[in-house]
């Protein structure tokens, strides 16, 4: 959707390189490339700027959508181990600050740059895959309000925060699951890729006087 709006879009792989590349050889438009990162290595986060900018010269835009989890009972402390707490605040809210102090400079001398974080409602209702997957994206949250205000006026923080949306980034969640999710939706249905994508786009096509803002896209889930 970036594409069509006429952006030369970046795509960061970890691992999945031919996937990478084949989602930018299907984008609209030309200038488009994929390049590696893990957002566990800052030195790899900074090594992926350096390509970005110099393939393409400046940074206008910048999504975090990165992450990691694991289903965990809220009540079973035992399972969520040390190991697996700080995996998923390394993936889920220290590499997305880590990526955001990269690109801070890049993004300021743009003079409009934009920053969208995806979090999720977990952060606000504290029902998610695990307890420390709810505190990360509330970390990702107040992240927002605090760079909202640091980074104004040169670059704008926005949030973007699903429910459960219909991919298989929680481990195990399959038709069943969907549906299940779908039936107790008020607007019942599952969210789509497509709802979260035209949230992030409507950041930096509509929404051009909000910072540290969170736009809800969960058809009403959380209520």
């Amino acid at each position: 959707m970036l594409a069509a709006a006429g952006a030369a879009v970046v795509v960061g792989y970890r691992s999945g390189r031919q996937k990478a590349e084949e989602i930018v050889a299907g984008l609209a438009g030309e200038g488009h490339v994929a390049l590696p990162v893990s957002i566990e290595e800052t030195t790899t986060i900074e090594a992926f700027r350096n390509a970005v900018l110099e393939r393409l010269g400046r940074v206008d835009i910048l999504v975090n959508t990165a992450g990691v989890t694991e289903p965990v009972a809220h009540g079973d402390l035992d399972a969520l181990t040390d190991a697996m707490i700080d995996r998923i605040f390394v993936n889920n809210w220290r590499g997305v600050f880590a990526t955001i102090r990269a690109f801070a400079p890049a993004l300021k001398a743009s003079g409009d740059g934009l920053i969208v974080n995806v979090s999720s409602i977990a952060a606000f209702t504290g029902i998610g895959s695990n307890v420390a997957y709810c505190g990360a994206k509330a970390g990702v949250d107040i992240m927002a309000n605090s760079l909202g205000r640091a980074l104004a006026p040169e670059i704008r923080v926005m949030v973007v925060s699903p429910g459960a949306v219909d991919t298989q980034f929680v481990p195990g969640r399959g038709k069943e699951f969907a549906d299940k999710v779908a039936a107790t939706t008020p607007l019942k249905r599952i969210t789509s890729p497509a709802d979260v994508a035209e949230a992030i786009v409507s950041c930096a096509t509509h929404l051009k006087f909000s910072t540290g803002s969170r736009i809800v896209v969960d058809g009403g889930r959380h209520l």
